[in-house]
């Protein structure tokens, strides 16, 4: 790890923070995604001071985080990518937070792993404002009734909702519809943005921000 990695990441978070107060007070919190980041440059973000990360898979989270957390008790660590069943116990264990969360199955899954583990991960409702065939996330007619079953027939509190809108159309109107849906439901966290349209999602009223390439930068 090199003074000059330190200082341009360092610099890189510092502007980036500065842009999401410019775009809305408050200012959402920075996910940090970590995911395919080598250890310098997870280090010299910790060195920056930021405590707040994204993750894709549980086993490259285990491997970047497992054994920081005792150096680093002040670590909130977000699972941004789907999850599997098999998987919830382990991500229970790991995570403070679940944001993909999507299906009955998987709700019954976290309820099982969190009481065995003793350990209550917040939890948010993946979107898939787009209605993507390939990509993970719950209809937006479907939020309801797995809000209602997370929280009556698995006993989970739900605090809020995520969404990854279309690669190929503009963002606005889907964090515009993921505000809506947290409204209608009364969810007060809206996890959206990333690398391309942090600011744009901060206006729309996000409360978590996830970026890697324009935190880290590109990957050579």
């Amino acid at each position: 790890m090199t003074d000059s990695l330190n200082d341009a990441l360092a610099n890189r978070r510092a502007a980036l923070l500065a842009e999401l107060a410019e775009a809305h007070d408050p200012a959402p919190v920075l996910i940090a995604v970590s995911k395919s980041q080598p250890d310098e440059a997870i280090l010299a973000m910790l060195a920056a001071g930021q405590r707040v990360f994204g993750e894709n898979r549980v086993q490259e989270a285990q491997r970047h985080w497992q054994a920081r957390r005792e150096a680093y008790p002040d670590l909130e660590l977000h699972l941004i990518g789907p999850l599997q069943s098999n998987k919830s116990e382990d991500a229970v264990r790991l995570f403070d937070v679940i944001q993909t969360l999507d299906r009955e199955k998987l709700a019954g899954a976290l309820a099982a792993a969190m009481e065995k583990v003793g350990r209550r991960p917040r939890l948010m409702i993946q979107v898939n404002t787009g209605e993507e065939p390939q990509k993970a996330g719950i209809a937006p007619k479907g939020v309801g009734a797995l809000l209602r079953h997370a929280r009556e027939e698995a006993g989970l509190e739900i605090t809020g909702l995520m969404c990854i809108p279309p690669a190929d159309e503009p963002a606005g109107p889907h964090f515009a519809l993921l505000a809506k849906i947290a409204r209608d439901y009364g969810l007060a966290q809206l996890s959206m943005g990333m690398s391309g349209d942090y600011c744009l999602a901060a206006r729309y009223g996000a409360t978590h921000v996830r970026v890697g390439t324009a935190l880290f930068g590109e990957r050579s």
